[in-house]
């Protein structure tokens, strides 16, 4: 096997679909290292919530960026991309292949495709959108950004007010539609991109979406959502499974009821993911289980 180029090998999909599994079986394969492109699993506070890699996983293969983060910490999908690029420099050193893995296709086009050369933060317009969000909730900036950009407002995921309100800020800023500025042509890069997706029928995932939930009850989630509780202010904090036990805390819903949400909107979640990744003409679909499949596929590409 002589690669002619710097393989990043993607794996993409659902949450639930078996990522992390195939990833590391993968890296082992091709003896190589793990780029999480999870932004849920950049936390260390909140490993159990968001599905991360466990220490035993941890241990069978070198992951990056799984729990280099704290809630309290300011990052975002550019820093990602940067922070990613130049690993990947020092990755393609000593090796033909690296894995990246993931769910939050935003990330994962980053440094496939790069992002676009956007407007810097207005600081007014971002004070003034702060206090629309805190006196009228999401909502309001869900409504604002349809009015704006409509075709950004069928992609974008409604419930992340930080992404809702970077689109505004653009469309207030440049007086064009987000949707429109993100259309620039992917930027090159020096290694070339082999992407697999999660292939899952969606009865099976609704099943390993209220299975894992309710395993990951049984593992602690609920101490480790009540240790977080004092910084639900931050935007980390902002995402599915934690606003459920969060209103459970709240007295607004019992135990059950909260856990029935969060299988809910995971399967919510999940189908706003796969309609992202299937306008992806690049990914290659395969079953979870279908191993030897991909090796082959990448050893083909290679």
């Amino acid at each position: 096997m002589k690669p002619v180029s710097k393989n990043l090998i993607v794996i993409a999909g659902p949450t639930a679909s078996g990522k992390t599994g195939v990833a590391i079986t993968l890296a082992k394969y091709f003896q190589t290292e793990i780029i999480s492109a999870d932004s849920r699993q950049f936390y260390k506070e909140i490993p159990i919530g968001t599905a991360a890699p466990t220490n035993a996983q941890l241990a069978e293969v070198k992951h990056h960026f799984v729990g280099h983060l704290s809630v309290k910490d300011d990052y975002n999908v550019s820093r990602f991309e940067q922070e990613v690029l130049q690993l990947l420099d020092e990755l393609f050193l000593t090796k033909d292949f690296v894995v990246m893995v993931g769910g939050s296709g935003l990330y994962l086009d980053a440094v496939c495709k790069g992002i676009d050369d956007l407007p810097d933060p207005d600081e007014n317009i971002r004070k003034e959108l702060d206090k629309l969000f805190e006196e009228k909730g999401v909502g309001a900036l869900q409504e604002k950004l349809k009015s704006l950009d409509p075709v950004y407002f069928e992609q974008v995921d409604l419930n992340n007010p930080k992404r809702l309100m970077r689109a505004i800020e653009v469309c207030l800023q440049t007086g064009k539609p987000y949707s429109e500025l993100r259309r620039n042509q992917p930027k090159e890069r020096d290694f070339q991109t082999i992407k697999i997706g999660m292939d899952v029928p969606r009865n099976v995932l609704i099943e390993r979406i209220a299975g894992r939930t309710r395993e990951m009850m049984e593992k602690g989630w609920l101490e480790e959502a009540r240790k977080v509780y004092p910084l639900r202010k931050y935007n980390a904090l902002n995402t599915v499974g934690y606003k459920e036990l969060f209103r459970y805390f709240d007295g607004v819903w019992d135990l059950d009821t909260a856990v029935e949400k969060i299988i809910t909107n995971t399967r919510r979640y999940a189908r706003r993911q796969m309609t992202w990744f299937r306008k992806d003409k690049d990914i290659v679909w395969f079953a979870p289980e279908d191993i030897d499949g991909m090796i082959g596929f990448v050893e083909g590409r290679s």
